[in-house]
């Protein structure tokens, strides 16, 4: 039965969240974490970071970690497959339908009109992940540090993310 629920779950996530895997990120949390409780906020962080280091989309690695987390190697494929499934349907229609309809004036504002709710869905996902994540100091200097880092430098992302995970090391051994 769990594995049935792995998939419904994330095939909902997957039919309703736009914009990638951080707007994905709340709705994640708010099935498996509030909805479900198959695992706790701390350990949904975890997979988070884990999500983030790993090569690929971090809602298919979120995806496949939970699944794996809550019901072993079916768990992760079939999590895996409901939150891929939805957006391989999506992005085949639209394709199609952008093909024929998307000149048309009217599809071009519903498009515009949908780019603030992805904002909206990455802002959100970062406040309550920061609820979790930044519990002290060395937390909100390492947060901190890396944001002024992307946003200012050019350093590569894999750079910036090796470079924090070295201050955690220092700071946090303390």
């Amino acid at each position: 039965m769990v594995y049935l629920q792995l998939f419904w779950s994330f095939l909902k996530i997957g039919f309703f969240s736009f914009g990638g895997g951080y707007a994905m990120l709340p709705l994640i949390q708010q099935e498996i974490i509030t909805g479900r409780g198959w695992l706790t906020s701390d350990v949904f962080l975890d997979i988070i970071a884990v999500s983030e280091i790993t090569p690929g989309p971090v809602a298919i690695n979120s995806a496949t970690f939970v699944g794996y987390k809550v019901a072993g190697v079916m768990g992760s494929a079939l999590a895996t497959l409901g939150v891929v499934l939805p957006s391989f349907l999506i992005v085949t229609l639209l394709a199609f339908l952008m093909k024929k309809f998307g000149q048309i004036t009217g599809v071009q504002r519903v498009i515009g009109g949908l780019r603030p709710i992805i904002v909206a869905l990455i802002a959100s996902a970062a406040l309550s992940l920061g609820r979790s994540a930044l519990v002290d100091f060395r937390s909100w200097l390492i947060a901190i540090s890396t944001f002024l880092t992307i946003r200012f430098t050019k350093l590569h992302p894999i750079l910036v993310i090796l470079l924090a995970a070295l201050a955690g090391v220092v700071l946090f051994s303390f």
